[in-house]
């Protein structure tokens, strides 16, 4: 059984037990917190695709820690202006662990 899900933009394809990072949630550690936008359910062969969203489907997941990702340099370059910019950027992100998929 697995389920394609949005969180923060992008899909991702999770199992019960995954751990994925994304975008951060408002959540403490040890929290439980309930994903609704099941794009697409699978189950025992069955498949349902939502249009947008699976109706009644859900995904549980556990929040495991609250981090950032790697740093991102970002350098902008002018040719024969001298003109030079560095920048950088590290992103907010949640770690879960998914507990449970619920299907209609």
């Amino acid at each position: 059984m697995y389920a394609i899900i949005r969180s923060g933009g992008k899909q991702y394809r999770v199992r019960e037990g995954d751990r994925i990072a994304v975008e951060r949630l408002e959540a403490a550690e040890g929290d439980t917190v309930t994903i609704g936008d099941v794009l697409l359910l699978e189950a025992d062969g069955n498949m349902q695709v939502g249009t947008p969203v699976v109706d009644g489907a859900s995904v549980t997941a556990r929040v495991e820690r609250q981090m950032r990702d790697r740093k991102v340099t970002i350098f902008k370059y002018k040719n024969k202006t001298r003109k030079r910019t560095t920048r950088g950027h590290r992103q907010h992100l949640t770690e879960l662990t998914i507990t449970g998929i619920a299907g209609a």
